[in-house]
C-alpha cells in the first residue's frame, strides 16, 4: 500500500477521549500550517462527533486570525435552520473564537443545490491545498453528501446534490477531487450503527467514504465500533 493510500485506524475508549485526540490533531496541524504556510486551512464535517470537537475547539488558544474555515457539504434550507451545518460550527465553536468573518466560509446552500453550488465553486477558486479535512461516516457509508449508488460528480469543486436518500434531499457538496486536494484527511467515527460501514471499509469494499484518501492517506478516529 502506497502512502498516499494508507488508512490509519485509531481506536479510543470513550467519547471525551477521541474528541481530546481530534482537538490534539487539529491544534498541531494548525500550528504547524500557518508555520508553513501563514495560514491554516480547515474543511469542517456536519454531525454530533464533529459538533463535541467544535464546542471543545472553543476553549483553546490558537492564532485564530490566521484560520480559514470551509465546509465539505451543507443542506438546501435557509440560513437559521439548526439542520444546516453551518450554522452548528457558528453555534458550537466559531462564534467563540476571534475568527475574522471574512475567513468563515459558508456554502450558500440557501441558494438552492445548483446555484449555492456555483457560488461556492467561485468562493474556492484558487484556493490553495487544504491542509485538514474532516469528514464523517454514515451508516450506508457516505461521507460528506457523496452517497452509495450516486454518480460522483467531479465537474467543479462544488456541485450540487438531488435525491439524498437522506432528507432533504438537495445539498451541496465539496466534489471528491477537491476534498482529496489536502494534506490531511481525519474521519470521526462513533456508534455501533457504524459497524457495517466499517467492516466494509477495511474489507476493502468501496463505499463513498474510501473515494477520499489526501495527499498523505486517511486518519480514522474511532469510538464504539470494533476494528
Amino acid at each position: 500500500m502506497t502512502q498516499a493510500s494508507a488508512t490509519r485506524w485509531h481506536e479510543f475508549k470513550s467519547q471525551d477521549e477521541i474528541n481530546q485526540a481530534a482537538v490534539d490533531n487539529i491544534l498541531q496541524l494548525a500550528t504547524k500550517s500557518i508555520n508553513k504556510y501563514g495560514s491554516f486551512l480547515i474543511v469542517l464535517a456536519g454531525g454530533s462527533t464533529p459538533k463535541a470537537v467544535y464546542k471543545l475547539l472553543s476553549q483553546q488558544q490558537a492564532e485564530w486570525d490566521k484560520w480559514h474555515i470551509f465546509h465539505n457539504d451543507d443542506r438546501c434550507l435557509p440560513v437559521d435552520d439548526n439542520d444546516r451545518n453551518s450554522k452548528m460550527a457558528r453555534d458550537a465553536w466559531l462564534s467563540h473564537v476571534a475568527i475574522p468573518e471574512t475567513q468563515v466560509h459558508d456554502i450558500p446552500a440557501e441558494l438552492g443545490n445548483v446555484e449555492g453550488a456555483k457560488a461556492y465553486a467561485q468562493t474556492l477558486r484558487g484556493v490553495r491545498t487544504f491542509d485538514l479535512v474532516i469528514l464523517g461516516l454514515g451508516e450506508d457509508g457516505h461521507t460528506a453528501s457523496l452517497f452509495p449508488g450516486h454518480a460522483v460528480d467531479n465537474s467543479a469543486d462544488a456541485v450540487p446534490v438531488s435525491d439524498a436518500p437522506k432528507p432533504p434531499p438537495e445539498r451541496i457538496t465539496i466534489s471528491q477531487n477537491r476534498l482529496n486536494h489536502t494534506n490531511a484527511v481525519m474521519f470521526l467515527v462513533t456508534g455501533s450503527g457504524k459497524q457495517e460501514a466499517v467492516d466494509q471499509w477495511r474489507d476493502g469494499i468501496a463505499i463513498p467514504a474510501t473515494l477520499i484518501t489526501g495527499k498523505h492517506g486517511v486518519d480514522v478516529y474511532t469510538f464504539g465500533v470494533s476494528l
